[in-house]
């Protein structure tokens, strides 16, 4: 993937969570750049648990696997990430969201057609 794929995809990704932060009452972002920093945040745990566990463990895997482990990164990343607030329950529903948007919007689906060009 080519760097202009990569801020496209952090900046969608950005933007997906400003909107589940809206959705979503127990989970809260605190402008673009906490989205920002919290999508970079997610995607390099989601990195590090595929690189220890593997792909069925990943949050970017299906099922539900995949779902709890998705809520844990982003319940985790709220530590990281300043200007975001997450509950359990927030977590758990906003992985869910998430899950239901990248069903509309798979961003690295996206990614990929754009590679092959």
């Amino acid at each position: 993937m080519h760097f202009l794929g990569h801020v496209v995809r952090f900046i969608v990704s950005a933007i997906v969570l400003m909107v589940v932060g809206w959705i979503v009452p127990q989970f809260s972002v605190g402008g673009f750049w906490s989205a920002l920093l919290l999508a970079l945040v997610i995607a390099l745990l989601g990195w590090v648990i595929e690189g220890i566990f593997g792909k069925r463990v990943s949050p970017f895997g299906r099922g539900i696997v995949g779902f709890v482990v998705s809520a844990l990164v982003i319940y985790i990343a709220q530590f990281i990430v300043g200007g975001v607030s997450v509950t359990i329950l927030g977590a758990i529903l906003a992985a869910l969201v998430i899950g239901i948007i990248d069903l509309f919007i798979p961003v690295s689906a996206f990614n990929a057609a754009k590679d092959h060009k």
